[in-house]
């Protein structure tokens, strides 16, 4: 039989799912995937079953139905402060973030054009370059802090001439809230090279004091090179509904609503329309998530403390980079299985998210990734569980 694509030589199925199964097999508390272990707010789950009985059950507009992409752009004025935001031209729906960010990348770029993406990054990146015919130039944000250096940055785009880069903010897998003066020389050097900012903003909400999101199309001067990813998952704990969307420049959404036509059609059409209560919640719902968010980072942190382990405290997010040189395993993955079979609790090998840079061995074999949205008797588990770590280790290590 012929031989499948080229392009798919480099990738490996999702580290981050199989780690789903790994914690599946050894019955694991899953703290790898990052998906919550609670319902939705009540008045969302009572839309959605408004919603499957109402005529919604065929295809939609292929950008998103009227009704959703209009309360979407109510709230991302509302907390973008862009007023001029206009359901009609800015916006198409999508299949959760991951097409969104599919999308992006092959509206903004041509095969062979180059993209930066910082590394770690969300494993999606560079798939989505590759997928679509560019090249992903890496640059790494610099453990422990995870910032990166301007000039580095500079020389990058000296050199490669990128047509975008990719930016996570808040940041997945590290949790940085990325400063306005880091963003700020993001911006001028996309301006001075005449690049795309794309921008995955879907942990929007999840940010601690005294931290702050800053919307980068807001920059000044960024509204035009500025494609904007977001999605309903994180949100509004609805990962499996599948919703999201791109904001941008009508000129560019324009480009935007074709890849998106052939690539899914559209996104469900029922699901869009119980959403629509949730895009319309007040702003209580959006502290009291932060609230929440700032109460699980604090008991999980808290526990990986009196387990003896290095992290950094994350900005926003739900994810924490566990530093794990101290155990000695040569591969994280190595580690991430004992972990789940041996202790019950199951990470992410922190190498699925970097990538070759001046010093590829920096950071590739020394973190695992958790994710603390989970429901707090879940964290309390395994921050039990965690608290046995070193004992364990020390018990396998002396019985080898």
């Amino acid at each position: 039989m012929p031989d499948t694509a080229d392009r798919l030589k480099g990738f490996t199925e999702s580290v981050i799912r199989e780690m789903t199964r790994v914690a599946n097999t050894h019955g694991a508390i899953n703290l790898a995937q990052g998906f919550p272990d609670f319902e939705p707010p009540e008045v969302v789950l009572e839309a959605l079953e408004r919603a499957v009985r109402r005529p919604v059950h065929q295809y939609s507009i292929t950008w998103g139905a009227p009704n959703f992409r209009a309360a979407l752009a109510e709230k991302l004025r509302r907390f973008t402060g862009l007023a001029g935001i206009d359901p009609d031209k800015h916006l198409v729906t999508t299949c959760g973030s991951t097409e969104a960010m599919m999308v992006a990348v092959m509206t903004a770029c041509n095969p062979g054009d180059r993209v930066i993406v910082f590394t770690p990054f969300y494993e999606n990146y560079a798939a989505d370059a590759i997928l679509s015919g560019a090249v992903p130039v890496f640059i790494p944000l610099r453990p422990p802090t995870f910032e990166f250096d301007a000039e580095e940055l500079a020389h990058a785009f000296r050199q490669h001439r990128p047509k975008a880069i990719i930016l996570c903010n808040p940041a997945n897998p590290s949790g940085r809230v990325f400063r306005a003066d880091e963003l700020e020389v993001i911006a001028r050097l996309a301006v001075e090279h005449d690049a795309f900012v794309i921008v995955d903003e879907v942990y929007e909400h999840i940010v601690y004091a005294p931290h702050r999101h800053i919307y980068f199309a807001t920059l000044p001067g960024m509204w035009e090179r500025t494609i904007t990813c977001g999605s309903l998952s994180k949100t509004y704990s609805i990962t499996g509904w599948r919703l999201g969307y791109v904001l941008a420049h009508e000129r560019v959404i324009a480009g935007a609503r074709k890849v998106h036509d052939f690539l899914t059609v559209g996104a469900a059409a029922p699901l869009q329309e119980a959403a629509v209560t949730a895009l319309q919640l007040g702003d209580d719902y959006y502290a009291g998530l932060a609230r929440d968010y700032a109460t699980r980072r604090e008991l999980f942190l808290g526990y990986l403390r009196d387990a003896g382990l290095e992290f950094e405290t994350p900005e926003g997010a739900y994810y924490v980079l566990v530093n794990i040189q101290s155990f000695g395993y040569e591969r994280d993955t190595d580690f991430a299985l004992w972990l789940a079979k041996e202790v019950g609790v199951a990470g992410v090998p922190g190498s699925s998210f970097f990538r070759n840079t001046a010093d590829p061995g920096a950071g590739v074999h020394t973190y695992i990734r958790f994710h603390f949205a989970k429901r707090l008797e879940t964290l309390d588990a395994a921050g039990r569980r965690l608290l046995n770590l070193r004992c364990a280790w020390q018990g396998g290590a002396k019985a080898d």
